[in-house]
């Protein structure tokens, strides 16, 4: 009854209408009473046969309304009425909507029925919590991966970003965490995903159990760039209802490129002057609004975000990896020259960091990770020489060392998609590969 009151409370007293004037490829220009519209406000526009498509407003010129479809724009033509609506758009979520996969207008295409509405609605462009309320970061989140549960350890609330090119494996790296990552509710956005891998996700990765506890919203990569931006804003604002609801949320997006595709796709159809690599500067101005929005909340509730970023030709460097990297907590980078040699997950230790250690891990554990790292470092340095055997045995110590224990730590940095290793037992394991005595180079010699 609430939810039905609060839909009676925004329908509007007055409808104003414009008409459609110029339709120039994705770009619906409306005439009609400007004071009606501002910037994000929403259009329903009728085309022949009376199909209904709604734009959204995305910029004026002169005396004009720039809109965006939501859809496709077959059947419009110049003169159909544009019915525009004032309300700032918002969902109505509510816990019944857990199990559930959903669009980017909130509409369930999961075949299961009409989604319960909640009572209160959540706008899409929700700002972030002030800084000054919100919680501190909690303790350390068991992510099922021990690659990350070790090296680089996250927290509740914290942000990461999984950096990766093309066909690398960061998709299979979060359907691991998807299922294993220890929370009360996951929400998922798949922004601009291949349409299909939805189900195999849905059905191989997640699981009952996992859908169970968690909201999937998809927006495919055929979609409008409108669809695809709305679905990474109703990501959060789903992921900011459940952590009102003092949950420990998991929110997962793939991709934060995909979001900054769309709006620079976006900006150019109004006109907006290229920057950097063709991202116009809107680009650059929506992405920390979006995961600003992630982390921490005012209560005991909060969102872990975990975030894809393609980067383009495996440049780690490029405008949006080197943006996004600068705006979260931490970053997880996987590189196609780990995955060519068989390891995976691909994820360079070396490169990948968490801006919450060493403070989230006991000393301890710190200790390990710093001699594991040494070896690691040690290795990678001299890879090139010992792969063509220019390096000789008994040379350095350290070098010796650290050939002695790659085959084990390589062994513990792959993990089978199925497989899962909690924080425990992952530095139980990374103890007794550490504790194990190397063999002296110049012993093995005389023995063989």
């Amino acid at each position: 009854m609430r939810a039905l009151l609060a839909e009676i409370q925004e329908i509007q007293e007055v409808t104003y209408y414009g008409r459609v004037v110029s339709v120039q490829g994705l770009m619906v220009e409306i005439a009609g009473p400007l004071h009606a519209m501002s910037v994000g406000s929403r259009v329903e526009i009728t085309a022949r046969g009376g199909r209904k498509i709604l734009a959204e407003v995305v910029g004026f010129r002169s005396d004009r309304a720039l809109c965006l479809p939501f859809g496709s724009l077959e059947g419009i033509g110049v003169g159909a009425h544009a019915a525009i609506h004032e309300n700032v758009p918002a969902v109505h979520p509510s816990p019944a909507w857990l199990g559930r996969v959903i669009n980017a207008m909130g509409e369930p295409i999961d075949g299961k029925g009409p989604l319960p509405q909640g009572p209160h609605p959540y706008h899409l462009r929700n700002s972030p919590p002030p800084a000054h309320l919100r919680s501190r970061v909690g303790g350390p989140i068991d992510l099922g991966v021990r690659a990350l549960n070790t090296f680089a350890t996250c927290c509740a609330g914290q942000r990461m970003g999984i950096f990766a090119g093309s066909g690398v494996g960061k998709s299979v790296l979060m359907s691991m965490m998807a299922r294993n990552t220890a929370c009360d509710v996951a929400v998922v956005g798949l922004i601009g995903e291949r349409g299909r891998e939805v189900q195999e996700f849905i059905e191989d990765d997640l699981g009952p159990e996992g859908l169970a506890r968690s909201v999937v919203v998809v927006a495919t990569s055929d979609e409008t760039a409108l669809m695809r931006r709305q679905a990474a804003l109703l990501t959060m604002a789903l992921a900011e209802y459940f952590r009102d609801q003092e949950s420990q949320v998991l929110c997962m997006m793939d991709s934060v490129t995909r979001f900054a595709m769309a709006q620079r796709e976006i900006g150019l159809s109004c006109g907006e002057p290229p920057a950097s690599k063709g991202y116009t500067p809107t680009v650059f101005s929506e992405l920390p609004k979006l995961l600003e929005r992630a982390g921490p909340g005012t209560g005991s509730g909060s969102i872990t975000g975990l975030f894809t970023v393609l980067v383009d030709g495996d440049d780690h460097d490029e405008p949006v990896a080197d943006s996004v990297r600068g705006i979260l907590d931490g970053h997880i980078v996987m590189e196609r020259s780990i995955a060519e040699r068989g390891r995976y997950p691909a994820i360079n230790i070396l490169k990948s960091v968490s801006r919450t250690m060493p403070s989230c891990n006991e000393p301890e554990q710190q200790e390990l990770i710093g001699e594991a790292r040494e070896l690691l470092a040690t290795y990678d340095d001299m890879e090139e020489l010992i792969r063509l055997g220019a390096y000789r045995p008994g040379s350095d110590g350290k070098v010796d060392k650290a050939i002695f224990y790659q085959p084990a730590l390589e062994g513990f940095l792959s993990q089978a998609k199925s497989e899962q290793t909690d924080r425990a037992a992952g530095f139980s394991l990374l103890e007794e590969i550490l504790r194990a005595q190397p063999v002296d180079p110049s012993e093995a010699q005389e023995g063989e």
